[in-house]
């Protein structure tokens, strides 16, 4: 039984031990992805139920299932975090990794990704083929990795599975093949001819009909020249082309070894509820999808960059895996999932932890040596101990203190560092305070934990305004954040997010700075004269001295720069630093006696202040350079919407792909601070941006300055 888990999951089974593979041809790693709402996480109940590694499936709308045992995944009925199901079907052990569909989860997804060695798409027979969906198929084409896609819940009445099929090779592309049919009592296999029933459950198979035969006749010679076309018998396309029949046993030979190459990608139909298809997809997991001997594996350096030898999935040799998902657990504390790449891992281990790269996401550079107590193989939320783990594989560590997700662990003999996955840049900032000064404390060690958990939440302190900001992923993603952080037990709460302003001078003017004070028989006496005029955006400040005839002291002169930058630096109208101007010393007065460094210091600061009443005061604004990719339907509105965000268009490009434009502008970034949500829901989340920093320009006036998000 595992060391942890919810009581449901534990009396539904969860958590029995799954049979530990002796070699990496003895494992598959599957990520299961797909749009919010497919029924990723509901398949992959089935699939457990059907393996008999959990006694029944549970249900995402009652928060029963394996997969969401996170409590904001059950709060939010979506999945919000990867989880690993492994089963065990024909002696092969099968890690099924369940990722988030949702865009703020993406980070996860990737993850995910990086985790296995292939993908099986999830797509519900009542929807098209969404945007996020056509682009993590592209990306796991340019990375060729193996896909095999789900058309789910065939049993809705709103189900229209041929016109499913369709949208799948019309958004997809190229390979694309059913392999099975619907009928009327079950599904057909266009290679078997074999009829699959499923009646409480329980398959059974049979022959076809003539009338279904007849039927399936297009799409099985589709797929049939498919799986011929990329067969290693060059005897067999003169065969088929000869009339001459092909066995089914060499033709399903040759289409696992098609969808392990990644050149063809077979279409299973599936209800999780009825179970229609589910078995049959069971089947195909250990036979049609590859081995960890069959995937390459991500680049290794050691922890200074220097290139090391490629990694092999040798289970005897040099160690090396990556945590590809970090939680707190109540009960255990910190776990790190692992993929092991190379070598075995054992309990009582030492292990090498490195991570390097991720500082600017708030995961400053470490490297320690730690001891690895136990092993366990994951089941979603349960952990069952196990007795080593070997390339190729899933596990799972508890109490390992310095590992983050994204850390590469390693011999200490021979430190690596694996090339981290591509992480999103979260967007939406979102400004915290905690409501006590008890809440403090709590507040700093829970962020240091959701961060070492998540490479996709950075946290920035920004020095002017003061701001403790969370830069998330969306809305969904900032409330799970705020959730963990409060039943972390810190009281937080938000605030609107201020941008940090600029002034300059609106014109020249010239001023006088006069301290002349007298108490207590210690005078003060600092007279000084200056000119200020604006410079040019990104100038900065400058200080000349043109005082002539010793009328300020040399010694004093440093003391009058110093109290005009700090001056400057604490800021005039709005109390922002003032930039861009020139401030020229020209004259003064000194004593014999009173004049000293503080006096004019405050001579200086004076003077700026008068020169300040006089010219006038402009507030300037940051302005970002943002480039929106986004489809053509949706390029109309975009523009309308960055020109009501006081967004000046610089260029339209063609895209990178063919149908969508790339909008080039420069936007005040407080018109930024809700941007990544309201895009999203102006173009259905098809499109996406990315911004820089670019100048400070005049905020005209009743610009906003801050903007509360939550």
């Amino acid at each position: 039984m595992g060391t942890r888990g919810t009581e449901e999951s534990r009396r539904r089974g969860g958590g029995a031990p799954p049979v530990t593979p002796r070699a990496p041809d003895d494992l598959r790693t599957i990520a299961v992805v797909g749009p919010s709402g497919s029924g990723k996480t509901t398949l992959v109940e089935a699939l457990l139920a059907a393996s008999g590694t959990i006694s029944r499936a549970g249900s995402v709308d009652a928060g029963t299932t394996v997969g969401d045992h996170d409590p904001a995944a059950v709060r939010q009925h979506r999945t919000v975090g990867l989880s690993v199901a492994p089963l065990v079907h024909d002696g092969v052990k099968v890690n099924l990794v369940d990722t988030p569909g949702y865009v703020d989860f993406v980070g996860e997804l990737r993850a995910g990704l990086r985790a296995a060695d292939s993908a099986l798409f999830v797509v519900s027979a009542t929807e098209e083929v969404d945007v996020a969906t056509r682009a993590v198929w592209d990306e796991c084409a340019a990375a060729g990795m193996p896909r095999a896609v789900v058309v789910s819940r065939i049993d809705h009445q709103r189900a229209d599975v041929d016109a499913a099929v369709a949208g799948l090779r019309a958004a997809l592309g190229d390979g694309v093949h059913p392999v099975y049919e619907l009928t009327q009592d079950g599904l057909l296999g266009l290679i078997s001819l074999q009829r699959s029933v499923c009646t409480d459950g329980v398959r059974t198979l049979a022959d076809p009909d003539a009338a279904d035969l007849e039927r399936v006749r297009p799409d099985r010679d589709a797929l049939i020249e498919a799986v011929i076309g990329e067969s290693e018998d060059e005897a067999l396309m003169e065969r088929y082309l000869a009339g001459e029949p092909v066995e089914p046993e060499v033709l399903i030979r040759d289409l696992e070894t098609a969808i392990s190459r990644g050149t063809l990608f077979p279409v299973f139909l599936v209800s999780s509820l009825t179970g229609v298809g589910v078995a049959d997809l069971l089947d195909a997991l250990p036979r049609a999808f590859p081995s960890p001997l069959e995937r390459p594996l991500p680049v290794a350096t050691d922890p200074h960059g220097r290139r090391r030898s490629p990694l092999t999935p040798d289970p005897d040799g040099p160690f090396a895996a990556e945590v590809i998902h970090t939680e707190v657990d109540a009960y255990v504390g910190r776990v790190s999932l692992l993929r092991v790449f190379s070598g075995t891992l054992r309990p009582d281990d030492t292990v090498h932890v490195s991570g390097h790269g991720m500082a600017d996401r708030g995961h400053a550079d470490h490297d320690a040596d730690e001891r690895v107590a136990h092993v366990y193989t994951p089941l979603g939320g349960s952990l069952t101990e196990v007795p080593y783990a070997i390339a190729g594989d899933v596990c799972a560590l508890t109490k390992v203190a310095s590992a983050e997700t994204g850390d590469t662990l390693s011999s200490p003999a021979e430190p690596l560092l694996i090339d981290p996955w591509p992480m999103p840049e979260p967007l939406l900032p979102v400004a915290v305070v905690a409501k006590t000064r008890r809440d403090e404390d709590t507040l700093s060690r829970n962020l240091a934990r959701l961060t070492a958990a998540d490479p996709t939440l950075r946290l920035e302190r920004n020095a002017e305004t003061g701001q403790l900001v969370l830069w998330c992923m969306g809305d969904s993603h900032a409330d799970v954040v705020l959730t963990r952080l409060r039943e972390g037990g810190a009281e937080v709460e938000t605030e609107p997010v201020r941008v940090s302003l600029r002034e300059t001078f609106a014109g020249p003017a010239k001023a006088q700075g006069r301290h002349v004070k007298q108490s207590g028989g210690h005078g003060q006496y600092a007279v000084c004269e200056i000119e200020v005029e604006p410079l040019p955006r990104g100038e900065g400040v400058e200080f000349v001295d043109k005082v002539v005839g010793g009328a300020v002291p040399r010694q004093f002169i440093p003391s009058v720069e110093k109290g005009v930058r700090a001056q400057l630096e604490n800021g005039l109208a709005e109390g922002c630093p003032v930039v861009d101007v020139r401030v020229t010393l020209t004259g003064g007065k000194a004593h014999s006696v009173d004049s000293s460094d503080a006096a004019f210091q405050t001579a200086g600061a004076l003077a700026v202040k008068e020169a300040a009443a006089r010219a006038g005061v402009l507030v300037l604004e940051p302005v970002d350079e943002v480039a929106v990719d986004v489809p053509d339907e949706h390029l109309g509105a975009v523009l309308e919407d960055l020109s009501s965000r006081r967004g000046r268009v610089q260029a339209t490009d063609a895209g990178s792909q063919s149908g969508r434009s790339v909008v080039r502008a420069a936007v005040p970034a407080t018109e930024l601070l809700s941007y990544s949500v309201d895009l999203r829901s102006l173009t259905s989340g098809a499109a996406s941006f990315t911004r820089t920093f670019a100048q400070y320009e005049v905020a005209p006036e009743g610009a906003p300055t801050s903007s509360r998000l939550r």
